[in-house]
Order: C-alpha cells, then sequence, then structure tokens
C-alpha cells in the first residue's frame, strides 16, 4: 500500500523554485504551546479500524511535538497502557475516558466528552 501524499509537507518541505533569489529558510518554527486553562481538549471513544478493540482518543492539543508527548507519557502511566501521540492527537489503548478526563481537569484543562 502507498501512502497518499494530501500536501507538500508530505514530501519532506522539498521547495523548487524558479525565483534566483530565494533562500530557503532553514529554522523550523516551534509551535507555542498553550497553557493548560486555554486548551479545548475533547474525549472520543473509538473501535473503528483497531480491531474490535476500544481506544480513547484526546484531540485539540495545540503545542510542540514534546509537550505533547509529555502529556501522553502521563495519561498512558496514569492508565497503566500504552498508545502513541502524533498530529495533535493522543491515542489510549482501552476505555479510559472518565479516569483521563478527571485527571486533565486536575491539571487545568478544558475538556469534554463526545460521542457516547
Amino acid at each position: 500500500m502507498t501512502k497518499k501524499i494530501s500536501s507538500l509537507e508530505d514530501l519532506g518541505g522539498f521547495v523548487f523554485s524558479t525565483n534566483k533569489d530565494f533562500e530557503f529558510n532553514t529554522e523550523s518554527e516551534q509551535e507555542e504551546t498553550l497553557s493548560a486553562g486555554q486548551q479545548k481538549l475533547e474525549a472520543h471513544l473509538d473501535k473503528k479500524n483497531r480491531g474490535g478493540k476500544v481506544a480513547t482518543i484526546i484531540k485539540g492539543f495545540v503545542g510542540n511535538d514534546d509537550d505533547l508527548k509529555t502529556l501522553a507519557k502521563q495519561l498512558k502511566t496514569l492508565c497503566g497502557v500504552g498508545g502513541s501521540a502524533k498530529d495533535g492527537e493522543i491515542i489510549i489503548q482501552g476505555n479510559f475516558r472518565d479516569k483521563i478526563m478527571d485527571f486533565l481537569t486536575k491539571e487545568g484543562y478544558k475538556i469534554k466528552r463526545v460521542g457516547g
């Protein structure tokens, strides 16, 4: 199966220009992480494409990847299960939505339940 290319970022940031004065900016811009009180997260339960197994998905995180991975590690440790973090989403194996919502609320995040 080949990976679908939906944007230029999927090509690895390659830029082609016929402009002789073009300067490639090598500085990567770090996305600034919003404080916990400014984050508006959503807690989902998902079974699709997981072989019937349930996963808790936290969507809406705004910030850099390091902070996302740090929060994901805290949630995985809290629940004692595995998971992953990428593209502003945290995926936790199993149905831990209520436990995660309680933890994030105590940490100061604004989180709402989405779906059943």
